[in-house]
């Protein structure tokens, strides 16, 4: 399995990003998608993830402003980010959790700044 993600970039603190996550040699309509990020200098913590029923659960940090989905057709799981702040900059990466194994993308950065 391979996870490609893709959407990050520099953007100003209040400002929106959609990040994309699309995976190829296996359909994970079962698999737990997931997003963690790591800042320089932290830990890698969890951002948000979302069962294979659709259920979801996110970081205090970031309710109310990120929301995960994922398409199933599309093999892809998405992460958009609203209200951004300087404290969201770090790599994300989107983690696909299943029966098969764990799986990790390359990671994509994300830079909150004015």
């Amino acid at each position: 399995v391979q996870l490609q993600a893709s959407g990050g970039g520099l953007v100003q603190p209040g400002g929106s990003l959609r990040l994309s996550c699309a995976a190829s040699g296996r359909r994970l309509s079962r698999y737990s998608l997931g997003w963690w990020r790591q800042a320089p200098g932290k830990q890698r913590e969890l951002v948000a993830v979302i069962n294979s029923f659709g259920g979801t659960h996110s970081a205090d940090s970031v309710k109310g402003r990120f929301v995960i989905s994922r398409d199933n057709t599309e093999n892809t799981v998405y992460l958009q980010m609203n209200s951004l702040k300087p404290e969201d900059t770090a790599v994300y990466y989107c983690v696909a959790v299943g029966t098969g194994g764990d799986y990790w993308g390359q990671g994509t950065q994300v830079t909150v700044s004015s």
